[in-house]
């Protein structure tokens, strides 16, 4: 088991995000952090998912400024344009089929934070994921599915969409929600977490 120094908040609901940190053996609570996810004029992909990230931080360290606290968020991006979450059948189709055939980005920007230490550490991670081209019966089926829709571009890289990935350059875990191993390595150098506790938990003198 990951040990950390101290209560770990992170300020998302988002199942991958979860499940990518609970590997860990890390300890956590899960806070969601509701924030405005708009772009702002003139704001770029990178910038965008940093500050989303940080609000989402901040709005919970504020709540609890003696915890470390992370935020993240994650966009897709394919001709300049932003693919959300489809909230409809024809949505998800119209975003699958922007993406067949093709090679989109994926960006995940995410936040550490410990507001009565006074930490705070910004990154982004980007990706970019091919796709085979998706063929009418696959869409169909697909987007009968629940997958498609609470996610990013309107696909799960570790569900049934991974048949649609030809090849991923960059992190995989970045393009499900949160690239695990800068998250790592953030979390060790500002002292948050610390792998010499033993193997799940047990210590290493048995």
């Amino acid at each position: 088991m990951v040990i950390t120094s101290g209560r770990f908040i992170l300020a998302s609901a988002s199942p991958r995000r979860i499940e990518l940190l609970s590997l860990l053996g890390l300890r956590f609570e899960v806070m969601p952090s509701q924030v405005d996810e708009v772009f702002m004029q003139g704001e770029a992909p990178r910038e965008h998912v940093l500050r989303l990230s940080e609000e989402k931080a901040e709005n919970a360290a504020a709540l609890h400024p003696d915890a470390w606290v992370m935020g993240a968020d994650t966009i897709v991006i394919i001709d300049g344009d932003v693919l959300g979450k489809p909230r409809t059948p024809n949505e998800a189709k119209e975003m699958l089929g922007k993406l067949s055939g093709r090679v989109h980005t994926v960006f995940t920007g995410f936040t550490v934070t410990r507001r009565n230490a006074q930490i705070l550490i910004r990154e982004a991670i980007e990706s970019s994921v091919r796709f085979r081209d998706i063929r009418e019966d696959e869409m169909a089926w697909y987007i009968k599915s629940e997958e498609p829709y609470d996610k990013a571009g309107g696909y799960a890289v570790q569900g049934m969409g991974a048949f649609f990935i030809r090849e991923i350059h960059g992190s995989y875990t970045n393009v499900m929600g949160l690239p695990l191993c800068e998250v790592v390595d953030v979390l060790k150098s500002v002292g948050a977490i610390d792998f010499t506790g033993g193997i799940h938990g047990v210590d290493s003198n048995g």
